[in-house]
């Protein structure tokens, strides 16, 4: 079984919203950290925001803060990244991520930080 399997992501002007959703299948009594990620051409794969699953704080990229939610369900199956007023700059592969942790507080990190990983979806923003 796949622990992560993201789904939404697509085509959409500048200023415009898009919301990604990841399916999560993870060992439950741990804790972990809950991230997306994104992978532009030629370019570092980068974290823009990160969740802690059992405490529900949120960290952001200084990149999307304002612009960008991370969210999950009640019932912590699901992560969400609700992404407004996009710009061009936002078109990349978006991947969800995780990590266990045993702390309350999670920080975004690098991708070589992460166990686990969604196989990606496209965000094009056209200008």
């Amino acid at each position: 079984q796949v622990p992560l399997v993201e789904s939404g992501g697509g085509s959409v002007q500048t200023g415009g919203s898009l919301r990604l959703s990841c399916a999560a299948s993870l060992y439950t009594p741990m804790n972990y950290c809950l991230a997306w990620f994104r992978q532009a051409p030629g370019k570092v794969r980068e974290g823009v925001a990160v969740i802690n699953r059992d405490s529900d704080v949120e960290n952001y990229a200084d990149s999307v803060r304002g612009r960008f939610t991370i969210s999950q369900d009640s019932a912590k199956n699901v992560l969400s990244l609700q992404m407004n007023r996009l710009k061009p700059e936002d078109t990349a592969v978006y991947y969800c991520a995780a990590r266990p942790t045993n702390l309350n507080f999670c920080d975004v990190r690098q991708a070589v930080d992460y166990n686990f990983w969604g196989q990606g979806t496209q965000v094009t923003v056209s200008p």
